[in-house]
């Protein structure tokens, strides 16, 4: 079982903050840091000090890391071009010798587009599908070939389809709960399937889903990873579990109910459960990005049961 750390800094951190979570993920063995990508707080979250750029931070970070794999969940399509984010995933991917994953998906928090300026299109899916044609069709691409695309929404004319990643493949993240349409394009597009936010019922139906759509569109279901995110609140003792739901606004009971919380013991045995469901991956989901203890405690105590 993969672990990896997921955070949320549209809440409320700076490029520093990102960076010294990365550093911890990276020392305590954790096999990947993944950002959001969100320019509006959510909650009763200030947001202080605003809003940092996902692939600006994935860049410092590829440069100042070098073992993690780092990528988002999920960057918003409606907020770049498929051409412009082609080429700012394969120029991270180089600036981190090759450690990039790119989440993509459709976009959905329309209080952000409204409060930067973004526009914010009815139709958001058939979007995603183009752009995910357009940016994998660039980075397959030949080098000395060129790349043309005629959609609905986009159109690319004799593109030089460069810069190239440092991967042969950039691996491809889709996720989400729809039943259909979201299946399908995992199986089109996607190296990784991943659930967030999802019960253990859930999860063993849209996995089952993703699977079926696959092996439909010629694929072994095996070919891809299955993931689940999840918001983690561990401690060694109640108290100090309730110490960390409390810091992050949220209710024991709740947490068990829908997260990974509890004793390490606890959140060991829901993660198997996971695994049994059908995920080899998950990502934390680290709400306190000023506790570093928390991390410290899931490697030592947690991770160390999975590997």
């Amino acid at each position: 079982m993969d672990l990896r750390i997921f955070t949320e800094p549209q809440q409320g951190a700076s490029y520093d903050t990102l960076l010294t979570i990365a550093k911890a993920t990276e020392d305590l063995g954790f096999d990947a840091f993944f950002r959001s990508d969100h320019y509006l707080s959510m909650g009763s979250a200030d947001g202080l000090p605003g809003p940092t750029d996902a692939w600006i931070t994935l860049a410092g970070l590829a440069r100042e890391t070098r073992r993690i794999r780092l990528g988002t969940l999920m960057t918003a399509g409606t907020f770049r071009l498929p051409g412009v984010l082609a080429i700012q995933v394969a120029q991270v991917d180089q600036m981190s010798g090759g450690r990039v994953e790119l989440g993509l998906g459709a976009g959905w928090f329309e209080e952000e587009h409204k409060a930067y300026g973004i526009p914010f299109p009815k139709e958001k899916f058939a979007r995603l599908e183009e752009q995910l044609a357009v940016i994998t069709g660039l980075w397959a691409t030949e080098t000395g070939k060129t790349f043309s695309f005629e959609g609905t929404h986009y159109q690319l004319t004799d593109s030089p389809a460069l810069p190239k990643p440092a991967q042969q493949k950039v691996p491809v993240l889709i996720g989400g709960h729809g039943s259909t349409r979201t299946p399908r394009l995992a199986a089109q597009y996607a190296d990784e399937f991943n659930l967030p936010f999802a019960s253990l019922e859930d999860t063993e139906r849209q996995f089952g889903r993703v699977r079926a759509a696959a092996e439909k569109a010629g694929r072994a279901a095996d070919d891809l990873v299955y993931s689940n995110a999840l918001v983690v609140c561990a401690g060694k003792d109640d108290a100090e579990v309730a110490r960390r739901a409390a810091a992050i606004g949220r209710d024991v009971d709740e947490l068990k109910a829908n997260g990974l919380a509890g004793s390490p013991a606890e959140v060991v045995d829901k993660i198997g459960r996971y695994a049994e469901a059908g995920a080899s991956r998950i990502y934390l989901q680290v709400l306190d990005l000023d506790d570093l203890d928390h991390l410290e405690l899931i490697s030592s105590q947690v991770q160390t049961q999975l590997t």
